[in-house]
């Protein structure tokens, strides 16, 4: 092995983990999103962990986050402006982003 495949193998493996942590991250955000939400629609226990379930499902509808906005916005309509749901997307990414790093 030369050290140009040893530097390859590097990239390539480095590439796949920060992949899982993005996935980890963005689930982890949409669930922290979901008790957000759950708990301004006046959810609790089993019901506001069963509709976080519903965000992070969400994502799977389409690339990137606007699938989740979507379903939020819609949610919360009446109850929190787009602004507010777009900056606590930015704040949980961060938040998650975060307990996933110190998880690993």
């Amino acid at each position: 092995m030369t050290t140009f495949d040893d530097r390859e193998r590097a990239y390539e493996a480095k590439f796949a983990h920060d992949e899982e942590l993005n996935f980890k991250a963005e689930a982890r955000r949409n669930r922290l999103l979901g008790e957000w939400a759950a708990a301004l629609l006046g959810k609790t226990g089993d019901d506001a962990r069963a509709y976080a379930l519903t965000i992070v499902s969400s994502d799977f509808d389409e690339p990137g986050d606007e699938d989740v906005f979507r379903k939020l916005s819609a949610d919360l309509s009446g109850k929190v402006e787009a602004e507010a749901i777009r900056a606590k997307m930015i704040e949980l990414r961060g938040i998650a982003r975060e307990q996933i790093v110190n998880e690993s």
